[in-house]
């Protein structure tokens, strides 16, 4: 009669659980109603659920475990889980490793990678590009491809992606297209002077850059040039003069060219640093591009269209084939293209005073290697002038960096 009574009683209470369940009775509820695909079910009072036990009204923090039953063949064993910094000190820095990764750790690696890559591109198109005008002497052509391949390669690179286009509206069109048109003129002027000339003398005009742009700086943007700048030029132009008056390959035409391209680029530089837009230098190079070769198309078809359909493309073919013309017109644009475009990428890897040196070991690269490769014969008058226009470009661009340095720091300050 008593046990009657107290199940009665037991029966009409609601809310109290068995407190005296097995742990692993309730674990098994769980697994059991968390794997149901049924879209109802009742969880007993007291299960796991939730993310925690309510046991007569209270909420008690979860204790994490792992049902290794399936493993183990449906035994009970459970393992409560570790802290990860306890797992992983146990485990040695084998995650910690992962995690970094081997270029994140030495990121000087994946610089000199990019180094390596821009310099030899840069080469391999000097030396090809010379090849072309050995059988096939149309600079103003070659210089179409140069950009037409290139072109391609940004149409193709921005239908899939990589990158994404960035708009483009009137207003940005007029800021480059003044750095689009010496872009176009620069680029013509100096594979005019590379087919008439040796590479390496056509490079070494070319030094004389530095001295063309602090000149427009001084002079047209009013812009202070320290003294320093000006005396780390001297040997620039002493080194230049000396190497063209006994050039073996020059003339006039080759020499006025690389001049021209001189005074093209650096008025390139003026105008693009007062097209400074939000565009990433991808896309913007992408669109220089674009304009360029409709800029370089008149001048090719005006000045060469007429000997190109007579006997310049029957000339080539009969002395190379139609498949090696073809090919090598195909692969110096890709390589300028992407000469280009890995120089980009490699300048804004490192700091000013880096890519100032950067630039005077590519040319020099450049200069030694067309030299070796096409057996050009130099005096010693003439390599005694390269190396000290060389060494004077690399005084200017290593004064220059820290004078850039110094006015970043101040502002900072």
């Amino acid at each position: 009669m008593e046990s009657r009574v107290l199940l009665r009683a037991t029966a009409n209470v609601v809310g109290i659980p068995k407190l005296r369940r097995p742990i692993g009775a309730i674990h098994r509820q769980f697994s059991t109603a968390s794997s149901s695909s049924s879209s109802f079910s009742v969880k007993p009072i007291g299960g796991i659920g939730e993310g925690a036990n309510l046991i007569s009204g209270r909420q008690l923090r979860p204790i994490l475990l792992l049902d290794s039953s399936a493993i183990n063949g449906g035994g009970e064993k459970r393992e409560i889980l570790k802290p990860v910094k306890a797992a992983a000190a146990e485990g040695g820095d084998t995650a910690g490793e992962a995690k970094v990764g081997f270029l994140a750790k030495y990121p000087w690696l994946v610089t000199g990678f990019f180094f390596f890559m821009w310099y030899f591109l840069n080469v391999i198109f000097n030396i090809l590009n010379k090849k072309i005008y050995n059988y096939f002497p149309y600079p103003y052509f070659v210089s179409v491809i140069h950009l037409f391949v290139g072109v391609v390669y940004c149409l193709i690179s921005w239908s899939v992606g990589l990158p994404k286009r960035a708009p483009i509206d009137s207003n940005l069109l007029k800021v480059l297209i003044p750095v689009a048109v010496c872009h176009a003129l620069g680029h013509v002027t100096s594979n005019v002077s590379f087919a008439a000339v040796a590479v390496s003398f056509t490079h070494t005009i070319k030094a004389l850059e530095p001295f063309f742009n602090a000149a427009a700086s001084q002079f047209i943007m009013g812009q202070s040039i320290p003294i320093t700048l000006w005396l780390s030029l001297a040997p620039v132009v002493l080194g230049v003069a000396m190497a063209s008056l006994t050039e073996l390959s020059f003339n006039w035409l080759g020499f006025i060219s690389a001049m021209i391209s001189n005074i093209s680029f650096t008025y390139r530089s003026i105008f693009s640093k007062k097209a400074m837009t939000d565009m990433d230098s991808t896309n913007v190079y992408a669109y220089i591009s674009i304009i360029a070769l409709f800029v370089c198309i008149p001048p090719a078809i005006i000045v060469e269209g007429p000997k190109l359909l007579n006997h310049g493309f029957a000339d080539a073919i009969a002395k190379v084939g139609m498949t090696k013309f073809i090919s090598d017109l195909f692969w110096v644009g890709m390589f300028y293209h992407l000469y280009n475009q890995l120089a980009t990428n490699t300048l804004e890897r490192v700091a000013p005073l880096t890519h100032a040196v950067g630039n005077v070991l590519k040319r020099v690269f450049v200069i030694g290697f067309s030299i070796v490769i096409f057996g050009n014969k130099i005096s010693t008058q003439t390599g005694i002038g390269t190396g000290i226009a060389i060494a004077g470009v690399a005084m200017y661009s290593i004064i220059k960096a820290k004078i850039e340095e110094e006015k970043r720091q101040g502002k900072k300050a």
